[in-house]
């Protein structure tokens, strides 16, 4: 059910204040208020640039340069963005020790840089912030291998010859098991469940969310636009708008801060 901003705002405080462990789930509809472009909107970044998957970037030279040519094109707006409204609202529910864990699909880093502890975050699809090798796992800083891209036009190597790339989940690419063993154990010890800016589209990660409403938990989701949730029996209240005016303002009334 869509309701105006203001009641929506308010059912929503109602469920944070009562909730002592909040699962977030958070994807790209967080971030454009940093500046960060969604990837499936209609202004969305795959309706510029089809994505490369990791079959490949594995195989083929000619889809690494594409990849890094990719990457390059969106430093400079990773690189200026900085947490919002909404990053900052899930740092203040830590802060209040009502938050149990992010899981976030998100790769901009923004979550941690807003302050939210390591120990109560989880990036599903990796980050942005690092290079991995796909042979031997070594991670560096991106910098210089974004300067030897711009030189040379060639895809970075390792110095073991393995490929670099991302430190981020590719299409077609697993995602760590490791990462998906504790969001399953996060899945299972939460009161209440909330999903921010995310169709909830990409799977297996948009099914965690669902393992806790299906245990009875509350089930929120908030986004501008449908989300393949939509329809679920136990989505506990939608609430479809901008993601930072209705939630920023309902923690702050969930915590009695007062929206500022």
């Amino acid at each position: 059910m869509t309701m105006g901003i203001a009641e929506g705002a308010w059912r929503l405080a109602g469920y944070l204040r009562a909730a002592e462990r909040i699962l977030m789930f958070t994807g790209a509809g967080i971030s454009t208020g940093s500046g960060i472009p969604d990837f499936r909107g209609p202004q969305g970044v795959w309706t510029k640039r089809k994505p490369v998957y990791y079959q490949e970037f594995m195989s083929s030279e000619a889809a690494r340069v594409e990849y890094w040519e990719f990457k390059l094109e969106g430093a400079e707006v990773f690189g200026r963005a900085r947490p919002n409204a909404v990053h900052s609202a899930i740092r203040k529910l830590e802060d209040a020790g009502k938050l149990s864990m992010v899981l976030t699909q998100n790769v901009d880093g923004l979550h941690a840089m807003a302050g939210t502890s390591p120990q109560r975050l989880l990036e599903l699809h990796g980050t942005n912030a690092e290079v991995e090798c796909q042979s031997c796992g070594w991670r560096d800083d991106p910098a210089r291998h974004y300067e030897y891209f711009k030189l040379h036009r060639k895809a970075p190597q390792c110095e073991c010859g393995g490929f670099l790339k991302a430190a981020t989940i590719s299409f077609g690419q697993r995602l760590d098991e490791s990462v998906l063993e504790r969001a399953g154990e996060s899945v299972l010890h939460c009161d209440l469940v909330v999903a921010l800016g995310s169709t909830l589209s990409v799977r297996p990660a948009s099914l965690l969310p669902l393992e806790a409403a299906r245990r009875g938990v509350p089930y929120i989701v908030i986004n501008r636009g449908e989300t393949d949730h939509d329809d679920e029996p136990c989505v506990s209240l939608r609430l479809d708008g901008d993601v930072a005016e209705l939630f920023a303002p309902a923690v702050d009334a969930a915590l009695g801060l007062g929206h500022r």
